[in-house]
């Protein structure tokens, strides 16, 4: 029995510990393998139980055996025993895997509570770290935003610039740091000849040549200038740019480099623009300035600058020039002959004569009207003589034709004097030929007169000129003075009229009282006669205008529209003045004067130096209600052909055959014969220079109408005239 039960443990041990090895390794990927070996609370507590589960009934049987072996305890009892220390063993292995469980239970809620904890505290990390990557997110979005701004204010401001480089009007070219090109706009390759494709990359000079307007010479280039100095440069006014095809433009540039923010030069911008037309038209401007339209010589400006630049050389002693004073002497005729078209023709082929025998190196100019002047450089006095008479004889052989049928002979006056060390300046030197030049005309013209520090002549000509500022200050000081002398009737007549002509008398600086004939030549001489004969005519005519207010006695020659006539004296010049008789007969209708009171009297030479615009004059005023007289009637050429010509009142027979009537028997017939032809035309005729009685009672005899001189009446000042 015990042999048995013995074998039946043994038996049933083995076969427990190879069911439970079937169990465990039957399936190894799978089944209470898996979850022995798993690494969870259930394979740990396998793991846990599974030694004591085989290890323990073994344990248990061997134990029971023994005490049954040893007869400690009956069979039954062993067997009891061994059920209730398994049930002890599978007890405390289930307190103590409970046990186990329990822990790791604890140990896992304590787990889970960290982990909750860990959560929520990493879903707060997560929540402020996407808030936080939201916010960034939004200024990323925010930057990209204004990025794209930029970078699309970028593009446009560059398509701007590209756009405003090809339409701007200037040549644009960059350059590299090393003066390569890197870009030309369109204008620049209009200028240049080259295109963007071609110029790129090659060096500035090869496409941009530049050279100096007058010297010819190469300019420097622009970009190693700036890239040398690191300023912006401006190329001078003188620049001119020879194109690819060799054509030449003028330009104005400047350049300027272009640098980084730290302020390194990468670069230069190189601006120009053509202005060929402009300067064109500026040294045309200039030109003008410098010269004559009509003829195309040297004006009297430039003419006078030259002038001086001559005068200041000479005065160093080094050098020596001439200046000559060249006046046409026929050009007046031919300007009143045949118009001003044919004097400008004379003066353009006068100026074609001079310009080929005067080199380039002197200096030919018109000074105005028909008068030139010619600076002879480097040259002595006798060879300028010499010089001027080959002028002078060319001009002599020229003839001058108009429309075919037209043919003058010419001459021409010259001045000449030396600029030297004692030549004081240039108007000096401008005067004094001048006036060789006038002594010259006044000698019999077509000669060369030189200039002498002591001719006498030459000092008659500086006196005249002094008079001009003295005439000049005398008008602004209204130092002037009108006198008046009485034309009697010699023969009986039915005429209640008192006739008087209006005289001029000048008050000098210190008083004195100046005849006419001191300042009148100078007055015609230098185109001062039309001012004065407009101030004879304003001051007379305000005078008699204010007695005319006056009681009758103030004045007892107020009742002039029935019973006074007034000379006035008028010059050539005021006859050459298309405005003079507008200016005369404003006067009459300003001061209220009667036309029928006013007798204007111009000399016979005044008169055939154009008769034509003389006898035009006399009629206008004529017909206005004016009297007319012819003064020095005798003095000229052919009186008695032009007479025919002239519409004039009275007849003014000169003074110098009436003075000395008595004594010389050719002088008393030519009275006689002017006096008659007077008479035959029907007009009245004015013996002039009746200085005594026996005078008087010759040109009674022959039948003159009146007589004028200081022996019937001596010049009066007007203010006795006007208050006597």
């Amino acid at each position: 029995m015990a042999g048995s039960l013995i074998s039946i443990a043994i038996h049933t041990a083995v076969a427990f510990i190879l069911l439970i090895c079937g169990i465990l390794f039957a399936c190894p990927n799978r089944g209470l393998m898996i979850v022995v070996t798993s690494k969870h609370a259930g394979g740990i507590m396998a793991r846990n139980l599974l030694p004591a589960a085989i290890m323990f009934p073994p344990a248990i049987c061997w134990l029971v055996l023994s005490g049954y072996r040893m007869a400690i305890y009956t069979a039954e009892f062993g067997l009891c025993i061994l059920s209730v220390l398994n049930i002890i063993v599978f007890a405390v292995l289930i307190w103590r895997n409970a046990r186990s469980l329990n822990i790791i239970d604890h140990q896992r809620r304590r787990s889970q509570i960290a982990l909750q904890k860990v959560n929520e505290e990493l879903e707060e990390r997560v929540i402020l770290r996407t808030n936080e990557l939201l916010k960034t997110l939004g200024q990323l979005q925010t930057e990209i935003g204004e990025r794209q701004t930029i970078e699309q204010a970028l593009f446009q401001e560059k398509e701007l610039a590209l756009v405003t480089l090809q339409s701007i009007g200037d040549g644009v070219i960059t350059t590299d740091a090393r003066g390569l090109i890197k870009y030309i706009n369109p204008v620049a390759e209009i200028l240049t000849g080259w295109s963007l494709s071609e110029a790129m990359g090659m060096p500035l000079t090869q496409v941009f040549q530049i050279i100096h307007e007058n010297t010819r010479e190469a300019a420097e280039n622009p970009v190693e200038q700036v890239l040398d100095s690191g300023m912006i440069v401006a190329l001078s006014n003188h620049t001119v740019l020879i194109t690819r095809n060799g054509r030449e433009l003028s330009i104005e540039n400047s350049a300027a480099p272009i640098r980084t923010r730290d302020g390194d030069i990468v670069g230069v911008v190189l601006v120009f623009h053509d202005v060929t037309q402009n300067r064109n038209m500026a040294s045309l401007l200039s030109w003008q300035a410098k010269h004559d339209s009509l003829t195309g010589l040297v004006n009297r400006r430039e003419f006078e600058h030259r002038l001086a630049q001559a005068v200041t050389n000479a005065q160093t002693g080094t050098e020596q020039h001439a200046l000559c004073y060249l006046d046409l002497d026929q050009f007046k005729v031919i300007n009143d002959t045949c118009g001003h078209v044919a004097g400008d023709e004379l003066l353009c082929e006068i100026a074609n004569l001079f310009q080929n025998h005067v080199p380039s190196c002197d200096t030919l100019a018109r000074l105005g009207g028909d008068e030139f002047g010619i600076i002879f450089n480097n040259c002595s006095l006798e060879a300028a003589v010499f010089r001027a008479n080959i002028i002078r004889e060319h001009t002599q052989k020229f003839r001058f034709v108009w429309k075919q049928d037209k043919v003058f002979n010419l001459s021409i006056s010259m001045g000449l004097v030396a600029i030297n060390t004692d030549t004081p300046d240039m108007n000096s030197a401008l005067s004094a030929a001048d006036g060789a030049c006038y002594v010259a005309k006044n000698q019999g013209r077509n000669r060369v007169h030189i200039y002498q520090a002591d001719d006498l002549e030459l000092a008659r000509q500086y006196g005249e000129m002094q008079w001009v500022g003295r005439i000049t200050q005398a008008l602004e000081d209204n130092r002037f003075r009108l006198y008046y002398q009485s034309i009697v009737p010699v023969t009986r007549n039915d005429s209640e009229t008192e006739h008087y002509e209006i005289l001029l008398r000048l008050i000098d600086e210190t008083g004195k009282l100046v005849s006419p004939m001191a300042f009148i030549p100078a007055a015609e001489r230098y185109n001062l006669m039309q001012t004065i004969d407009r101030w004879v005519i304003h001051t007379f005519f305000s005078h008699l205008g204010q007695c005319v207010d006056f009681q009758q006695y103030y004045c007892p020659l107020i009742e002039y529209s029935r019973g006074c006539l007034y000379t006035i004296n008028l010059s050539g010049a005021s006859i050459n003045d298309d405005q003079f008789i507008d200016f005369v007969c404003d006067q009459f209708t300003l001061h209220q004067i009667p036309p029928e009171a006013i007798c204007f009297e111009i000399t016979e030479t005044v008169a055939i130096k154009n008769l034509g615009k003389a006898a035009r004059f006399i009629r206008a005023l004529k017909d206005f209600g004016c009297c007319f007289a012819l003064d020095d009637f005798g003095s000229g050429m052919s009186s008695f052909a032009y007479l025919k010509n002239l519409p004039v009142d009275y007849l003014k027979i000169d003074g110098s055959f009436v003075k000395h009537i008595v004594e010389e028997p050719i002088d008393l017939a030519m009275v006689d014969a002017i006096n008659k032809i007077g008479q035959v035309m029907g007009i009245q005729t004015i013996a002039e220079f009746v200085e005594n009685n026996d005078i008087l009672k010759v040109i009674q005899n022959l039948g003159v109408n009146y007589a004028q001189g200081y022996g019937v009446g001596r010049p009066t000042p007007f203010n006795l005239f006007q208050f006597n």
